[in-house]
C-alpha cells in the first residue's frame, strides 16, 4: 500500500489546479470538491447533480463508516458547483465517465490525480491526498484538531494529526538540528 501525503505547498496546489484545468474541467472540479470538503473519494464519486445543486449542505451516508454526514457547502465552493453543473441534468453523475456516463472509478480518479501530480513534480500522491490536503490546510488555518477530528470521524486527536502529516512534520523539524 502506498503512503500518500497532503499537498502542503499552496503554490503546488495552484500548479496542480492549472494542470487539471487543461486536462478536463471534470478533473479540476473533482480535485476542488475533494480539497474543499474533505470527503473520501468513494463518497465524492457517488454524488449526483441533485446532491449538490442549489443546496447549502452535502448530505451523504459515508461508504466506509455507514454514518450519516452533513457537510456545509461554503460560498466559494457553491459558485464552483453552480458553474460546473450548469446544463447538466439533476440525475447526472457529478464525475461521470465520458464513455459510460457512469461515475468514474476510484482507479480512474487515482490515475487522474497521479498523472497531474507528476507533471508538477509531486510524489506520494493518491486519491486520499485530497482529504488529507483539506485536513492539513484546515488545521493550519484553525489549529483546531478537535473539530477536525470530528469532521473526519477519528477516535483521537493524535490519529488526526498523524493522518494529515502534522506529527511527521513536527518530528522532522525537531530532529533537523539534533546531533550528538
Amino acid at each position: 500500500m502506498k503512503f500518500v501525503q497532503p499537498i502542503r505547498d499552496k503554490k503546488k496546489l495552484e500548479e496542480l489546479k492549472e494542470v487539471l484545468r487543461r486536462q478536463s474541467y471534470r478533473d479540476l472540479f473533482l480535485f476542488e470538491m475533494g480539497i474543499n470538503t474533505g470527503l473520501r473519494i468513494s463518497d465524492l464519486l457517488k454524488l449526483h447533480v441533485n446532491d449538490v445543486k442549489e443546496r447549502t449542505h452535502i448530505v451523504i451516508k459515508e461508504q466506509k463508516t455507514g454514518k450519516d454526514k452533513r457537510f456545509i457547502i461554503n460560498t466559494a465552493l457553491r459558485e464552483k458547483i453552480n458553474e460546473y453543473v450548469s446544463g447538466m441534468n439533476e440525475t447526472d453523475c457529478l464525475f461521470a465517465s465520458k464513455k459510460t456516463k457512469k461515475p468514474i472509478t476510484r482507479i480512474q480518479a487515482y490515475r487522474i490525480m497521479n498523472t497531474a501530480a507528476e507533471k508538477v513534480g509531486l510524489d506520494e500522491i493518491g486519491t486520499h491526498t485530497l482529504r488529507k490536503t483539506f485536513g492539513y490546510h484546515y488545521y493550519q488555518k484553525t489549529k483546531d484538531v478537535v473539530m477536525l477530528q470530528t469532521i473526519f470521524n477519528h477516535s483521537a486527536p493524535s490519529i488526526t494529526l498523524r493522518y494529515i502529516g502534522i506529527q511527521q512534520d513536527e518530528i522532522d523539524k525537531s530532529l533537523e538540528d539534533f546531533s550528538l
